[in-house]
């Protein structure tokens, strides 16, 4: 049985790790039952501009609390030998490469939220593999 959609969001500030400067961006991590797997990390864009969304790995927010977590696109790792340090999240694109730091509370409470909503291992209770596969289909007839 499906369970009804729900989401869990956190509204953040991502620090940009340059020299001499201190860049604060704005940013929203969004975790949506409907996708379980998935973490939405979006960044708001000029006005009337779509905001960039980087989308990646719910245990990649997990994993990289406690040590450096994924090899892809986007990956996060603790402060070295700061416990309640920040945490670092490198996003990397074919445009360039950013380092920010982002309070560990932050991740931690957003992590613990999608537990309480999903917990680990009851992911694939909230994915309607039916309609999935039927979008699959339909896209791949068209």
């Amino acid at each position: 049985m499906i369970k009804p959609s729900a989401e869990v969001r956190a509204a953040l500030v991502l620090r940009l790790v340059v020299p001499r400067a201190d860049v604060a961006l704005d940013a929203t991590l969004r975790y949506d039952s409907d996708d379980p797997y998935a973490v939405r990390l979006g960044f708001p864009t000029a006005p009337g501009r779509e905001a960039v969304e980087w989308m990646f790995a719910r245990q990649l927010v997990v994993d990289g609390l406690v040590g450096p977590s994924g090899d892809g696109d986007v990956r996060i790792w603790p402060a070295p030998g700061e416990v309640a340090g920040p945490v670092y999240v490198e996003l990397c694109s074919p445009s360039g490469r950013a380092l920010f730091t982002v309070p560990r509370e932050v991740l931690v409470d957003f992590a613990r939220r999608c537990d309480d909503l999903v917990p680990p291992g009851t992911e694939s209770d909230h994915l309607d593999l039916d309609t999935e596969l039927q979008m699959l289909l339909h896209d791949d007839l068209s």
